[in-house]
């Protein structure tokens, strides 16, 4: 079982940046790739980005490719996102996700993740 904790969002104007952090419990961390989720209100939630169990490979979603940037400390059980340039439409609840390697991980596919934070809100304003 892994249990995941997000944290860092908040309140920021456009263009500025923030740091999500995800927290993870559990010795098979560095086994497992991981991902970040995001659901604004009234939306489905989306994939953001992705990252391999040791952190040499990333993927992005076009919407985010260029002002996020995913990595890992293995060490410290940690997941980040670096969000820069942020806009308004970045806001919504972001989510960190885990689990077995499933085919679709990579490319965001919800349900090849098994375990899910339950997420840190984000606000850009304009």
């Amino acid at each position: 079982q892994v249990q995941l904790v997000e944290s860092g969002g908040e309140l920021v104007q456009a263009g500025g940046s923030l740091r999500l952090s995800c927290a993870a419990s559990g010795r098979t961390f560095g086994a497992y790739p991981m991902g970040w989720f995001r659901q604004a209100p009234g939306k489905e939630r989306e994939f953001v980005a992705a990252i391999s169990s040791n952190g040499y490979a990333t993927y992005y979603d076009d919407s985010v490719k260029g002002r996020f940037t995913i990595s890992r400390d293995n060490a410290k059980n940690t997941l980040y996102l670096q969000m820069n340039s942020l806009k308004p439409d970045d806001t919504a609840v972001y989510y960190c996700a885990t689990g077995p390697s499933r085919a679709g991980w990579s490319s965001g596919v919800a349900s090849a993740y098994a375990y899910w934070g339950q997420g840190t809100q984000v606000i850009v304003s304009s």
